[in-house]
């Protein structure tokens, strides 16, 4: 698009943008079944920008922990713990629900990975993290917790969308406050 001239603005239909390794989708909110409605003034109106990328597994798993720490604030033992139970639901939970947490699940884990900065204190302190943002539940056994099955399972493709809200002025007056 570079070099080409228009006619009419190009950018005022949906757009896709090819780059080496993704596509990016470029639309309005609000048109068609794309809305998310501001509960408040019923407003449906905004940009919606989707991103479609094919990965390897490790690269997946790499950028769903990430997504997930950013989504959730987790903290660096919270991360490395996500890491942990994701090897826990990929080799315990096949067809469960709950997976092992312990330090028994925690030296299987090393068995597959170059790092082994992590111990078992700072797993139970990440778990704690897990629990508190609903990934993870306590179940009545200990050392075994129930799965989210929103958060952890074995698909292959998954979406995170964040949306970015302005706040208007009478807002920020009640933070003021």
């Amino acid at each position: 698009m570079r070099n080409i001239k228009h006619k009419i603005n190009p950018f005022l239909v949906d757009l896709t943008i090819n780059k080496r390794s993704k596509n990016i989708r470029v639309s309005v909110l609000g048109k068609d079944e794309n809305v998310i409605v501001n509960k408040r003034t019923g407003e449906v109106s905004g940009t919606h920008i989707t991103t479609y990328k094919q990965v390897d597994d490790t690269k997946f798993v790499k950028l769903f922990t990430q997504n997930i720490a950013l989504t959730f604030d987790l903290t660096s033992a919270g991360i490395k713990a996500f890491n942990v139970l994701m090897f826990a639901v990929q080799y315990q939970a096949i067809n469960s629900d709950s997976v092992f947490l312990d330090e028994n699940t925690l030296e299987e884990f090393f068995k597959t990975r170059t790092f082994k900065n992590l111990s078992i204190k700072t797993l139970y302190r990440g778990i704690n993290e897990l629990i508190k943002s609903q990934v993870i539940a306590k179940s009545n056994r200990i050392g075994v917790y129930f799965i989210n099955p929103s958060f952890c399972f074995n698909g292959d493709r998954l979406a995170f969308t964040t949306i970015i809200e302005r706040k208007n002025k009478e807002d920020l007056a009640k933070l003021e406050k």
